[in-house]
């Protein structure tokens, strides 16, 4: 052989070697994958999957992912390893730095649909993996055009091949279509919300429609087949094609998603180009066949199958009524009036075969989804056009006997009765309003209804002790809703609920007091009846917080005077056990009731000629208000001196308080009568538990303190004036506090915690007293009080106790109440120093607690608010109100070497460098207090602002930029102001230097070389502000607009480059009209920031704006331009 050929043959080995290794070292890290894959979904060992997971995050890293995704798919012998794959490539497509090009994107859509179509039986959840991904792709893609085909768009032709093969290729088809559909209707958090718009609209003009009627008719010719769902593949492409229905009907057509709270207000806005689908009965009639052709439930005793079917039925037949709901919900205007009889017909008709033949209601999700479906009926229609169906009789007969039973059977879907009193209540609130000459019939039904609510609460007493159920009582957020919607439905034939209220509140008085009288009655007894009386003072309560003024007779307030009597009576039996027993729930239904009562019948607007009145003082001797809040102050003093070591209940009574002293003549009544005085003289622990400190068993306790002292405060006002002596002498308890604490921190040992409760105590009730005190001579009493004598003492506090938030955080929330002039209260006169004294109060406290808060170092994430940034929150709300209060001339600080102004400025920038942007945002009360006071810091100290270092100035712009897209409408006008505070500061500076004018200062000059040198930073505001104008649901224009002009005459270049670029991306016939926006916008307008030309400037954009949005309204462009700005 000679040497070439041997050379040849050596080299052939050698690539056949290397070929053999690669494969080798592919098919190894193949398999590695795979038990890696094995690992991560199968382990129960946490070590062992948090490694997997950490090998797989860094596999989905990796530059050689997609290749080796597809060699996954290609060679993975596990399902969990192609699910991996699947999971990678959905990442790959979806990332948005570095997007994947559109040939490679085309090229994965085609293999993933390839792969499903020759692999129908792969494992579920690989199979939806693989559609998700394909879902991904289209969304995302859907404007992406290639030879002007958008090349994503051809989604029922992608469809259909699978459509016209197997029923398993059937079902992969109509799945990939509903996910289509769900996946373009949910925003997605890393892309802008513009364009996730632009692409749901889009889909919903060119395909939603196809596809919910291509599966409507898929519906159609499974419902002519008798269905047999122990038939895997028929039950699988049922469900399929019943999801993709509902995907369709849930669809958010206009980009107003709401949220689940108000489901029951929801209106379907289907578009007009739907009305055939709608007009035609047959689609609505549809789902209501199909609600009766699917088989009923075997029993479940029968076998396995028997429950497998039965869970089937129940999961197809709870779809078939979420898409009548949808149906039901369509928006009443797509119809005319015509039409909207006859479509309410078709369905009056259907709930009507329902209700006759409710075959599967025993199953709670089917049972929950029909009553919303009974709920829709009336949110979505009027009385009026109810009663002209011709079945209306039959059909509220139905559904009042349906409503009766569910009410009867209280424990069964206890959270699906809202939907049935939602129904009633509505329809109890428009008879008054019908003009309809055909009878409603709920003078008949209604009663029926408000009777079974009732006596089927009191009958469930007894069940829950004897079972040891879950009482309904305790949800608090429920019984108020129920009784909200009884208030309206009880009202209607008022005698009838008014009788059968007096008659089983008698019965139940009557037992209770026996019980009570005898020797040997048991106390579950006694526990059952105090239960009954619970719901019935509720009850009682929410009829009479029912009563409309206009709509109420008198003999209708005789009646809520009958009722009255009966629980003031059932008070003052209860309240004169107390001393031996007392019932925590009975208490909280008083409270209630007390509330309502106040609400109706004790104000200004309450004719005090009123029938209730009347009745009360027969029976009562209550003659009039006055007597009758006294009744009220007698009870909260009880509460207060029973109940004080039980917070919900004190909680509520100090509530009441303090909604009575709210009211201009209630608070002028109460003042006269001897218990308030009582109260007033006596606020002490020894009269009043809960104001006690050494049986707190939380520090955080005490916050119901401040309502009770605002409450006193607002009483002593009324008759205070300018008696200091009236005034000492009610501070007495809290002077003796003060110099408690006073002793105890002198000393070198004392009791802290007895200190700290001591402290704490007594700051809450000065915040209560300062809150009220909200005119000028009573709050410089307070002032006068507190300072200097206590300052030192809270300082004290601050010092020594900065890492407890439970003690700090009131002292500084007294202080910020202390200095915000509320009502222009703070007016010191001309001579005096107090306003500088208290800024410099002020100043020591914010110096104080930031410099020792920073100390604390790193405090972990779950703590961080509660440990640093609460407190954080309160100095800044604390600084914004002193700056702004307009009592203080800051100039004088510089003028006379004095550095509190310094100290508390410099004390800011620390707190706020040592917080993460994200954090400024993720904390509602924090980005509140802190865009509200960087709102006046570059409103009043701009100079200040000017000198930080480029970092500092930097961060604060960020954080503008930031907030300028905040979804808290407060927080982005905020930095709107501060924005243009900035923007005409430099604006100004410019103009000067360009001017023969005197040298400006250093910090001036440092300020121009900042912006100068990241220019970045301005032009990126420009455009934040220019996208939300522009294609963004701007709420406050016109703050957007103030800082706007500025922005542009700072950056005339970059906003010609902008403005080119968003009308360059426009279609070709739209170019020309977008011109002339942006030219119309700049008409008239001078490069100068005076308040007139900005005005203009601002009736401009208004202009603009609504130009634009509808030359864009027709475009599926313009969302590259939202791209290129974000």
């Amino acid at each position: 052989m000679s040497n070439w050929h041997l050379a040849v043959t050596v080299c052939m080995a050698h690539q056949f070697s290397s070929m053999e290794q690669n494969i080798m070292k592919i098919k190894n890290g193949l398999a590695q994958l795979e038990i890696l894959c094995k690992q991560l979904y199968e382990t129960t060992d946490t070590a062992v999957r948090l490694q997997a997971e950490k090998a797989l995050v860094e596999f989905t890293n990796s530059p050689d992912c997609l290749s080796k995704c597809q060699l996954l798919l290609e060679r993975g012998s596990s399902s969990y390893s192609q699910l991996l794959a699947a999971t990678c490539l959905s990442k790959l497509v979806s990332r948005t730095s570095n997007p994947l090009p559109l040939e490679q994107r085309i090229d994965i859509r085609n293999y993933v649909l390839n792969y499903l179509a020759t692999r129908p039986k792969l494992a579920a959840f690989v199979t939806q993996a693989l559609i998700q991904l394909y879902a991904r792709i289209t969304k995302l893609g859907w404007f992406d055009c290639q030879k002007d085909d958008y090349v994503f768009r051809n989604v029922i032709a992608d469809v259909t091949r699978f459509l016209q093969d197997s029923v398993e290729h059937c079902i992969i088809g109509v799945t990939i279509l509903s996910q289509l559909t769900n996946e373009i209707n949910q925003a997605d958090t890393t892309h802008p919300l513009t364009k996730h718009r632009k692409i749901a609209s889009s889909f919903r003009d060119s395909s939603l429609f196809d596809i919910f009627t291509l599966s409507c008719n898929l519906l159609k010719q499974a419902s002519g087949k008798n269905l047999n769902l122990n038939d895997e593949s028929q039950h699988g492409l049922l469900m399929q094609l019943l999801k993709l229905s509902y995907n369709c009907l849930n669809y958010d057509f206009i980009g107003t998603s709401t949220d689940e709270s108000s489901d029951d207000l929801c209106t379907v806005q289907i578009p007009t180009s739907w009305r055939s689908a709608f007009l035609d009965s047959s689609t609505l009639q549809l789902f209501f066949n199909l609600y009766h052709s699917i088989p009923p439930s075997l029993s479940p005793l029968v076998s396995d199958g028997g429950e497998k079917q039965t869970g089937r039925t129940h999961a197809a037949l709870l779809l078939v009524l979420s898409c009548l709901v949808q149906i039901a919900s369509v928006r009443r205007s797509l119809f005319n009036n015509a039409e909207r009889a006859k479509f309410l017909s078709h369905l009056v008709d259907g709930v009507k075969r329902i209700l006759a033949n409710p075959q599967c209601l025993p199953d709670p999700n089917n049972y929950h989804e029909f009553c919303r479906l009974l709920a829709r009926l009336k949110s979505n229609y009027q009385l009026g056009e109810l009663v002209k169906v011709e079945n209306y009789p039959e059909v509220i007969r139905l559904i009042a006997n349906f409503t009766v039973t569910s009410l009867q059977h209280w424990e069964f879907a206890p959270n699906s009765v809202h939907y049935l009193l939602s129904l009633w209540q509505r329809l109890a609130a428009s008879v008054p309003y019908v003009k309809a000459t055909e009878p409603h019939l709920l003078e008949t039904y209604t009663p029926e209804v408000t009777k079974a609510y009732i006596t089927s609460r009191l009958e469930s007493v007894h069940v829950i002790l004897r079972d040891g159920l879950e009482d309904p009582l305790d949800d608090a957020g429920l019984v108020q809703q129920q009784l909200d919607q009884l208030s309206t439905i009880g009202r209607c034939e008022y005698e009838k609920t008014c009788a059968l209220l007096v008659q089983l509140f008698d019965q139940a008085a009557q037992s209770y007091q026996e019980l009570l009288q005898s020797t040997n009655s048991s106390a579950a007894d006694i526990t059952v009846q105090e239960g009954r009386l619970t719901w019935l003072v509720y009850i009682i309560g929410a009829v009479i917080g029912g009563r409309v003024s206009f709509a109420s007779t008198d003999e209708q307030d005789a009646m809520d005077g009958e009722l009255v009597c009966r629980v003031l009576q059932l008070m003052n039996l209860t309240d004169s056990r107390l001393a031996q027993a007392g019932n925590e729930r009975l208490e909280l239904a008083m409270l209630s009731f007390f509330e309502q009562f106040r609400k109706i019948y004790i104000g200004d607007q309450v004719q005090k000629s009123s029938k209730l009145y009347r009745r009360l003082s027969e029976v009562l001797g209550l003659n009039d208000e006055t007597m009758v809040l006294s009744v009220f102050i007698g009870k909260i003093i009880t509460n207060l001196k029973y109940w004080g070591q039980c917070e919900p209940i004190t909680s509520k009574t100090l509530q009441l308080l303090n909604d009575l002293s709210l009211g201009y003549s209630s608070v002028r009544k109460l003042v006269k009568l001897s218990a308030v005085q009582f109260m007033l003289n006596n606020h002490t622990s020894e009269h009043f538990s809960f104001l006690g400190v050494n049986n707190q068993s939380n520090l955080s306790d005490m916050r119901c303190r401040t309502t009770f002292y605002t409450a006193l405060g607002r009483l002593l006002m009324v008759d205070l004036g300018e008696d200091e002596d009236q005034f000492e002498q009610f501070m007495l308890p809290l002077t003796a506090a003060f110099e408690t604490v006073a002793q105890m921190l002198s000393t070198n040992t004392f009791n802290e915690q007895e200190a700290k409760r001591t402290l704490v105590g007594l700051v809450r009730d000065l915040r209560g007293i300062a809150y009220a005190f909200n005119a000028k001579t009573s709050f410089m009493m307070l002032f006068d009080w507190i300072y200097p004598a206590y300052m030192p003492i809270l300082q004290r506090a601050i010092e020594l106790w900065y890492h407890d938030p439970a003690c700090t955080t009131p002292v500084l929330k007294l202080m910020a109440e202390l200095v915000h002039n509320r009502s222009q209260r703070l007016q010191f006169d001309v001579s005096s120093p107090n306003g500088i004294l208290l800024f410099r109060e002020t100043s020591k406290m914010i110096t104080t607690y930031g410099n020792r808060i920073l100390t604390l170092g790193e405090v972990p994430k779950d703590q961080v608010y509660g440990v640093k940034l609460k407190g954080v929150s309160v100095c800044f709300t604390m600084l914004k109100a002193v700056l702004s209060g307009n009592y203080v001339n800051f100039g004088v600080f510089r003028l006379y070497g004095d550095d509190a102004l310094d100290n508390a400025l410099q004390t800011f920038i620390k707190l706020l460098l040592s917080i993460p942007h994200s954090d400024l945002l993720d904390y509602p009360k924090l980005s509140q207090s802190f865009y509200s006071l960087l709102e006046v810091l570059t409103q009043d100290h701009m100079n200040f602002i000017a000198s930080l270092e480029p970092h500092v100035v930097m961060y604060i712009l960020s954080s503008i930029s930031e907030g300028l897209t905040a979804l808290d409408t407060m927080v982005c006008t905020g930095c709107c102001s501060s924005l243009d505070h900035i923007v005409t500061y430099l604006f100004k500076q410019l103009s000067r230097s360009t001017k023969k004018r005197p040298a400006p200062m250093a910090t001036d000059d440092r300020f121009l070389l900042i912006m100068q040198q990241h220019p970045e930073m301005i032009q990126q505001m420009l455009s934040t502000v220019l996208n939300i104008i522009i294609f963004e649901d701007c709420r406050n224009q016109w703050s957007m607009s103030r800082p706007l002009l500025g922005l542009i005459l700072l950056n005339e270049k970059y906003f010609a480059d902008l403005r080119n670029s968003i009308v360059n991306s426009q279609p070709p016939e739209k170019q020309q009209a977008m011109h002339l926006c942006f030219e119309n916008l700049m008409e008239g307008i001078e490069r100068n920031l005076l308040t007139k030309n900005r005005d203009r400037f601002t009736q401009n954009l208004s202009v603009f704006r609504r130009e634009v949005n509808d030359s864009m309204k027709n475009s599926t462009y313009g969302v590259n331009s939202n791209d290129m700005m974000s």
